[in-house]
């Protein structure tokens, strides 16, 4: 027990660092919008001259910041997900998984207990659906974004887009049970990258 406690702790540590990481790369998104571009955009015209509305600067900075939290984050989920295997299977709670997604599990490390989006559409084969998520699930956490901080599903698209090809740890509430699936936001036969719908939901 002692040596789950200590990967519990450990597990969670990292998931404070993540929603940092992810925080910051929020921030410096809103720095690329606030200049009207994104990561890639040109910051000279035709000619060669730094366009006038961009400070170019500023934006330079924000990328290259954006480029190694990314790395970051990426480095980060992977511990989160080696930690997350060492607690199951170094924990009794194992023989707890007993619905039949085969991507999720109970949980009970649970920080947030809150819901603020709903699942409304999953399209079959698409990663949503392969991650276990189903129509009523209610999302309680998405990567960074929780019942604290979530002001639209902006928030969660923001997540998204930065995250395509990486693992997202996802909570959601299925009637009275709290479950947590892994998410790879990715290009699919289908439009977007998750193969779902959500909305807002007030509890």
């Amino acid at each position: 027990m002692e040596e789950t406690g200590q990967i519990r702790e450990h597990v969670l540590a990292l998931m404070k660092r993540k929603d940092t990481i992810e925080k910051d790369i929020k921030e410096l998104t809103e720095v690329l919008t606030q200049n009207g571009v994104g990561m890639d955009e040109p910051l000279v015209d035709a000619e060669g001259f730094p366009i006038n509305s961009i400070d170019i600067y500023q934006v330079r900075h924000a990328r290259h910041r954006i480029i190694c939290l990314q790395n970051d984050h990426k480095s980060i989920m992977k511990q989160i997900e080696e930690g997350l295997q060492g607690y199951y299977s170094s924990s009794s709670q194992t023989s707890m998984i007993t619905n039949t997604d085969p991507q999720t599990h109970d949980i009970n490390i649970v920080m947030y207990k809150i819901p603020y989006a709903k699942v409304t559409i999953v399209t079959p084969g698409s990663p949503a659906d392969n991650s276990g998520i189903q129509v009523e699930d209610l999302i309680v956490e998405f990567g960074s974004v929780n019942h604290t901080n979530f002001q639209s599903i902006n928030d969660i698209a923001i997540v998204v887009q930065h995250s395509e090809g990486q693992q997202l740890n996802v909570k959601l509430k299925r009637g009275e049970r709290y479950i947590g699936t892994t998410l790879i936001p990715k290009k699919w036969a289908g439009k977007g990258l998750l193969g779902c719908n959500v909305v807002p939901y007030n509890v």
